[in-house]
Parts: structure tokens; sequence; C-alpha cells
């Protein structure tokens, strides 16, 4: 990671202070982590996009992985920045070609996620990048997609990370990076 820390802890301070937090959202008793207040923020977003190509940009990355659907928003430019390929990792039944699929839990049940089968070719380096790490249940099953196709994993990367959930438990074998942790 070739990013200055005094610069970074700086822009972390930005970054946090740019995020909504909605009380109560989607249900009671959850402090929602709104980043939609980062986007419109041009200052910030554009410094958050600069802050992730630093982060990755000496790692021979070939692909992003955007898991749906806001890893796509910062995952579509991380990618340009890299100059790599995007691809994404999608809910069942979106994506129009033939996939495979990954089953992760969930709290109360579990859900399922998707990659076209000719994503990614065996070797190539790999970026995964969400905007949020809760429980790693998400982050998880798109690593098992990745290397079902045979992709090498290099980073998961996330804007936020809820710690106390403890989501990073299921990606120690990867290098996992959060801009801020709440």
């Amino acid at each position: 990671m070739a990013v200055d820390q005094h610069a970074l802890e700086a822009f972390k301070t930005r970054f946090s202070n740019a995020i909504r937090n909605v009380p109560d959202f989607p249900k009671p008793g959850i402090q929602f982590k709104d980043i939609t207040t980062v986007l419109k923020n041009k200052e910030v977003f554009a410094e958050t996009i600069d802050i992730l190509t630093q982060m990755y940009r000496d790692l021979g990355i070939t692909k992003v992985i955007g898991i749906e659907s806001r890893g796509f928003i910062f995952g579509a430019a991380l990618a340009y920045n890299l100059k790599a390929g995007l691809v994404l990792v999608r809910k069942p039944k979106k994506l129009p070609a033939e996939t495979i699929k990954e089953e992760y839990e969930l709290e109360y049940g579990t859900d399922v996620l998707e990659i076209h089968v000719d994503a990614i070719e065996k070797g190539e380096k790999v970026l995964i990048h969400d905007d949020l790490l809760a429980t790693g249940g998400t982050a998880a099953a798109t690593c098992r997609l990745i290397e079902k196709l045979g992709g090498e994993i290099v980073g998961v990367s996330f804007l936020t990370e809820l710690g106390f959930l403890n989501g990073r438990q299921k990606l120690t074998a990867y290098d996992v990076n959060a801009l801020v942790q709440f």
C-alpha cells in the first residue's frame, strides 16, 4: 500500500464526516451508514477513488469485482483507474449469460450470488470491492466464486467496516482493507 499515512488519516476523517448516519433504517435499532452523501460530495468521492487507486495500483490487477450494488459504483471507477476489467457479482437471475452460484448464510436464512462463468480467466489477479464489510458473508461467497473460476484474489476492499460484526473472521485468507471502521 503506497499511500502516505498522514494523508490517509486526514482523508479518513473527511470520508467519515461525509457519511450520513440514518437511525432505525431499515429497521429499529440499526444505525445505517449511508454513502450516498459521499457520492454527492465531488471532492470526497474523487478523493476516495484516488486513495483506493493508490492502494492497489502496483499489484498487477486485471479484474475488479464489484459486488451488488454499491460495489459497482466504486468498483467501476477503480477498474478504470487501474486499467482493469470490471466484473459484476449479482443476486440471482440478474446476469444474462451462463453463471455459477454461491450460497451463503444470512442472520435468518441464506442468499445466493452469481457471476458469469467466463468472467475470470485462470490466474487473473483480482481485487474484490464492496461498500460495506458487515458479517462477511457476501464477501466470503464472492471469494469462493472467484476461486472456483481460478482467479487469484490479491485484495478485498471496502469503504466501511462494522467491526463489531466480526466480518473479517470469514476473510482471514485474504488481504482485507476498509477505509473506515465503525
